[in-house]
């Protein structure tokens, strides 16, 4: 690097600390536009997303997709993540609020825990960062509240950071005693209950058919997201790995398939990326139902399992809950 020329860089993990809040990336105002342009890529198949008059009757104003409002908070986290090497998990994504087209989102990144990973010659150093998200509206109101660990590389020549924290493990102290939580303001007696929709617990949908991977970075750009592995080919081992969110956003597209009642997702217990996904990969799904709770006349909360796979290899095991309406 040239003499009075400064690096524009996030951290490495060695430059990481407990407590650290991060750097506040732009604020992002959710437009229909910008839905769209999400759609375009993760697909979109949620009636209160694209249907502005429903949402209008139940949600008060036209509804910004779940998805989108988790990949934009997810890429506003990214300013911790630059250097990441791989996302291992997420816990605990649950919406205080879901918010309408028109609202603006910022989102805090603190450094929760963090563990170093065993060297190894040959390879380039790591560790796991565990965050915490939090992102509010415009008006202050929480909207998400979670944690993500990402697998970040060590500053060339680093030493040993000692860093050996215990990071959160499992699903099951993730769930929130109201799976309505974010819906108290609705009128969910608005929310059609589509004739004929039927599914049971225990059972298990292959959606046939799947989606395509495609135009990785622009979704990464669309969304704030960083991280060089979702940019260039050479960090990401002559392949650019696809950003998170666009494998669950296909997910999502899938779930919505399996039910024609969906209303919206209340939250994730947890979701673990079990593999890497590369541009041109063709993503199909395994939707199990694990747990329902009626909570409302034709309206139930459903605790999904949904296994994501790249030619039969299993790339994705995501648990959302989400609420349903039937006949």
């Amino acid at each position: 690097m040239a003499e009075n020329t400064t690096a524009v860089r996030g951290p490495y993990f060695d430059e990481l600390t407990p407590g650290l809040v991060l750097t506040q990336p732009p604020a992002v105002t959710l437009t229909s536009g910008l839905q769209a342009a999400h759609a375009a890529v993760v697909g979109n198949r949620l009636s209160l997303a694209l249907d502005h008059e429903l949402a209008h009757r139940v949600a008060g104003g036209p509804l910004a997709g779940p998805a989108l409002v988790w990949d934009v908070s997810i890429g506003q986290s990214t300013v911790a993540t630059q250097h990441v090497k791989a996302n291992l998990f997420y816990r605990g994504l649950w919406f205080h609020r879901q918010p309408l087209l028109g609202d603006t989102l910022r989102t805090t990144t603190t450094v929760v825990g963090l563990r170093e990973n065993t060297r190894r010659v040959g390879r380039p150093s790591t560790g796991l960062a565990e965050l915490r998200i939090t992102t509010v509206d415009h008006e202050d109101r929480l909207v998400l509240d979670y944690r993500r660990c990402a697998m970040i590389l060590l500053s060339p020549d680093a030493g040993p950071t000692g860093y050996a924290d215990e990071l959160s493990t499992g699903s099951g102290a993730w769930a929130p005693s109201d799976s309505l939580l974010s819906m108290t303001a609705w009128d969910l007696g608005a929310v059609p209950r589509p004739s004929g929709a039927a599914w049971e617990v225990g059972g298990t949908y292959d959606v046939v058919g799947g989606d395509v991977v495609s135009s990785a970075p622009e979704l990464a750009r669309l969304t704030g997201n960083g991280a060089l592995v979702h940019h260039d080919r050479r960090v990401g081992g002559g392949d650019r790995l696809v950003y998170g969110g666009h494998s669950i956003g296909l997910a999502f597209h899938h779930v919505c398939q399996v039910f024609p009642g969906l209303v919206t997702v209340a939250g994730w217990k947890a979701c673990d990326h079990l593999s890497p996904v590369r541009e041109g990969d063709y993503l199909t799904s395994s939707v199990s139902i694990e747990g329902a709770q009626q909570v409302g006349d034709g309206l139930a909360a459903l605790d999904l399992h949904v296994t994501t796979s790249v030619a039969e290899t299993p790339v994705l095991s995501w648990r959302p809950v989400v609420l349903v309406a039937s006949g």
